[in-house]
């Protein structure tokens, strides 16, 4: 049974949520704190005990969820889950009630985020893409960058919502501009864990204090966001996901698909994902992004984990 909402939160309106990963869960619970009724969805139900356990109703399928809410959110793994949980039959698209919202955090394919758009329209249902960055560091922080697509005036709408989750929410421009600004996030992000990675390894093998290097190198002209946060996961031998490797070999496919399709040739973007294929290949799927220190140590006969 959902815990009572506090006084004052009766005019706040129901949310749906859809997908309890290792951002979803912790992106829903900063809405249940802060007084939402909730209606939640998981494949797998066992991942969403927590957001239940807090207060947080179930709901059976994604139909379910929007026929019962006045904003329903998404955040699944591949473009082919996006497409089952709005326009699939059990999908969103069949029971969202007009005038409703819809927001998809998933990063996906620009296409489909158009295509979403437009099936909505009939529906008299509004659309947000709005993919996000900070991985779980930024998800638990409530620090996340929402990157939006979509009409203006609704996520002026949300944006109360929104700010329950991220610190970053810019409104990019019609359907789809969300997921392109993403793609060029995770474009930037691939070609820095590469120089991360590699900068590491000539640090170990130069016999260098990696802590110090960190310390000496961190605020300057170098500094980045993987540089203080996963770079000392990789001094730890951690490579636990804030971001499946899996899940970065799909957005950067997407963003080589796009590049392609817009007439460039990105060799940086080549570079890293062939290189993220081959961690995934090595059964690295299920790691963080990280991980790609242990690839690339391989490639000069190296096992990082030894040093």
């Amino acid at each position: 049974m959902a815990s009572q909402p506090d006084p004052g939160a009766e005019a706040l309106p129901r949310i749906g949520w859809i997908g309890t990963g290792v951002m979803g869960l912790s992106m829903c619970g900063h809405l249940l704190r802060a007084g939402y009724p909730v209606t939640v969805y998981s494949r797998t139900r066992s991942k969403a005990e927590p957001l239940l356990a807090a207060g947080a109703d179930w709901a059976s399928s994604p139909a379910e969820v929007a026929g019962q809410c006045d904003v329903t959110c998404s955040i699944v793994g591949y473009p082919n889950d996006v497409r089952d949980v709005h326009l699939g039959p059990n999908g969103t698209h069949t029971t969202a009630r007009p005038g409703s919202v819809l927001i998809d955090f998933t990063t996906s394919e620009p296409a489909l985020a158009v295509e979403l758009a437009e099936s909505a329209r009939q529906h008299r249902v509004h659309v947000l893409d709005a993919p996000v960055s900070g991985g779980d560091i930024g998800a638990r922080n409530a620090a996340l960058s929402i990157m939006v697509g979509g009409e203006a005036e609704v996520l002026a709408g949300v944006r109360p919502l929104l700010e329950r989750l991220g610190k970053t929410i810019t409104h990019l421009g019609p359907a789809g501009s969300g997921q392109h600004t993403k793609l060029v996030n995770q474009i930037l992000i691939a070609g820095n864990m590469i120089g991360v990675c590699e900068a590491l390894l000539y640090a170990w093998r130069s016999g260098l204090d990696l802590d110090r290097v960190l310390q000496a190198v961190s605020g300057g002209a170098a500094g980045s966001w993987s540089l203080s946060n996963l770079a000392p996961r990789i001094l730890k031998n951690d490579f636990a996901p804030g971001f499946f490797v899996a899940h970065f070999v799909k957005d950067l496919g997407i963003a080589l698909t796009e590049s392609r399709r817009l007439n460039l040739t990105l060799p940086g973007l080549s570079l890293a994902a062939s290189l993220y294929r081959e961690l995934a290949a090595q059964g690295g799927n299920h790691q963080g992004t990280q991980a790609l220190q242990i690839a690339l140590s391989k490639l000069s006969g190296l096992d990082w984990n030894s040093r």
